[in-house]
């Protein structure tokens, strides 16, 4: 949640960790690193986000705070300030400060609903070069106990519409099979969850690009106290 809609770690029940990254197109100058902690609270939940892109010449750092709260019994909302860091080998580096918002609501046991927006101050990390300010919306549909069934429209503001699709289907209790597509660019996502012991989770996922090729990804993540 930490990296996507921060109001979902309104509804962690114990502290938790995770540390992932994906190699775009199977370039090694284009890889990409992250971790990330949360912990609730009687306050409401606070996290840290940690984020790095890039190689030697060109390099892409994010330090994230996020607070996250549940306001009603089926609805919270959640924020996140940014720290991020450009540098350009031999043109030097620039720091700027945004922010995130989000908004979750549950409104039926199995169905559950979600607002994101990026950067909406639209701040620029270089004259005329502002970050991306992006809204997304999208909910979660649980038919079963096994079946999960994912939507998003997203929209940059510099970008056409996006549409994503997934479905996670739990083979096994400690095994789950996914898969997804998503438009402008056309892509195809596949995916496995496994949970092994002492409350380890590893996901396994990879993405297809029709030119480009092949994004292979993975994340380890840890909660204590977690449903085994």
């Amino acid at each position: 949640s930490i990296f996507s809609n921060q109001a979902g770690l309104a509804w962690l029940p114990a502290w938790a960790a995770t540390v992932s990254g994906e190699q775009r197109f199977l370039l090694q100058e284009i890889r990409s690193v992250a971790a990330a902690a949360a912990v609730p609270t009687s306050s409401g939940t606070f996290g840290l986000q940690l984020h790095y892109f890039g190689f030697e010449a060109y390099r892409e750092q994010k330090i994230g705070l996020a607070y996250a709260r549940q306001l009603l019994d089926h609805f919270s909302v959640g924020a996140q300030f940014n720290y991020l860091q450009t540098r350009i080998e031999e043109y030097g580096s620039k720091g700027v400060l945004t922010f995130e918002l989000g908004l979750q609501a549950r409104v039926h046991p199995s169905l559950q609903l979600g607002a994101h927006l990026v950067s909406p101050a639209r701040v620029e990390v270089a004259e005329g070069e502002p970050l991306p300010t992006i809204l997304r919306l999208g909910f979660a549909y649980l038919p079963s106990e096994q079946l999960q069934l994912l939507a998003e429209v997203e929209k940059d503001l510099d970008f056409p519409i996006r549409f994503r699709s997934g479905i996670e289907y739990k083979l096994l209790p400690a095994l789950a099979l996914r898969a997804g597509i998503a438009t402008a660019p056309a892509l195809a996502t596949f995916g496995i969850g496994l949970r092994l012991p002492k409350n380890l989770q590893i996901d396994l996922a990879s993405q297809y690009h029709q030119i480009l090729g092949w994004t292979p990804a993975f994340s380890l993540s840890y909660q204590p106290n977690s449903p085994e």
